[in-house]
């Protein structure tokens, strides 16, 4: 594999990666955590704040490698049902409302995690600062609408219609 080549794979799974390492850490830290509470007895008293910041790291990180993979939950049932010229129109209305959606909640987490920077809230134990924990969120929208046309464009199949198929 060419050099360039990997760095694209890299790139073009950033959010897979960083989903992914940061699952590491929190089964990590829930596995130590637990020793040291039930036969150390010494809990951490910080664990609570850092597996829930993990937790939204996860969940947006892994949001936008969903759309790409088309894992993202969808009903296709009722579209399925319909002639092929309405499953065009469906298609094109799934996509536009699937794209302010994400286009809204985009631009409403500019103005919460504003609110975190202006305020300077932080966790109460380490001082995680919330702007940090809830800043990939924007980012998460926009890798998702980005996601979400890349699976449009190489025709990416839900895993469910892909079984159906075979």
């Amino acid at each position: 594999m060419k050099q360039g080549s990997k760095l694209r794979a890299v790139l073009g799974n950033l959010d897979t990666i960083v989903a992914s390492v940061v699952l590491a850490l929190l089964i990590i830290l829930t596995f130590a955590g637990v020793i040291f509470r039930y036969v150390l007895g010494a809990p951490f008293t910080w664990l609570e704040e850092v597996q829930t910041s993990c937790m939204v790291w996860i969940v947006f990180a892994a949001a936008g490698a969903a759309f790409r993979a088309g894992n993202q939950v969808a009903i296709e049932m009722i579209v399925d049902l319909m002639p092929k010229k309405m499953q065009k129109i469906a298609e094109i209305f799934i996509s536009v409302v699937v794209v302010v959606v994400l286009a809204y909640l985009f631009y409403q987490s500019i103005g919460f995690i504003n609110i975190f920077v202006q305020s300077g809230r932080s966790t109460p134990m380490l001082k995680i600062p919330y702007a940090f924990i809830y800043g990939i969120a924007p980012v998460s929208y926009v890798l998702m609408i980005v996601s979400y046309f890349y699976a449009l464009v190489k025709g990416v199949k839900s895993e469910a219609k892909e079984a159906l198929e075979v």
